[in-house]
């Protein structure tokens, strides 16, 4: 069973968004967790937005990245979703096959009224959305095994 991590500054929304679809479109074919380098609490509006998909992040707490990293757990993807997140601040883990890195906007820089920045929030979910059913498809095609040296659609950090 292939293992991904993903990896936020707070693991408040893209990373979490990114866990809750991969989880979805690829069932028990992988196991997948997302931490972040200094957790906060998931944004209320992810919550409400991924609640609109039928996902419920209510309950979902946040983790920190190097409590996955002390305690030994070895993944065969490391994926950063945001800007602030490059290689040089995450945590090397033993073992790691593939680091990628898909940079999304931020959620919590969302301006304007709740209805303007749900919207803003709306238009983040669905480019994770969709970059992740392309992740899903890619590893479905390839039995669930470690893909190659590159994954397509991404970019090896």
């Amino acid at each position: 069973m292939l293992r991904v991590l993903f990896i936020c500054v707070h693991n408040s929304a893209r990373s979490q968004m990114a866990e809750a679809y991969l989880e979805k479109f690829c069932g028990d074919a992988v196991e997948v967790r997302s931490a972040g380098l200094d957790p906060t609490r998931v944004n209320p509006l992810v919550v409400t937005v991924m609640a609109e998909e039928g996902i419920d992040l209510s309950g979902k707490g946040t983790r920190k990245v190097f409590d996955l990293y002390r305690d030994g757990l070895l993944f065969d993807y490391v994926v950063t979703v945001c800007e602030e997140s490059l290689e040089g601040q995450c945590p090397v883990f033993p073992g790691v096959t593939h680091r990628l890195h898909l940079p999304f906007p931020d959620p919590a820089k969302a301006e304007g009224t709740e209805a303007e920045k749900l919207a803003v929030v709306r238009t983040i979910r669905d480019s994770i959305r969709e970059r992740m059913r392309s992740l899903a498809d890619q590893i479905r095609a390839e039995g669930g095994k470690r893909p190659g040296d590159t994954w397509e659609g991404g970019k090896n950090a």
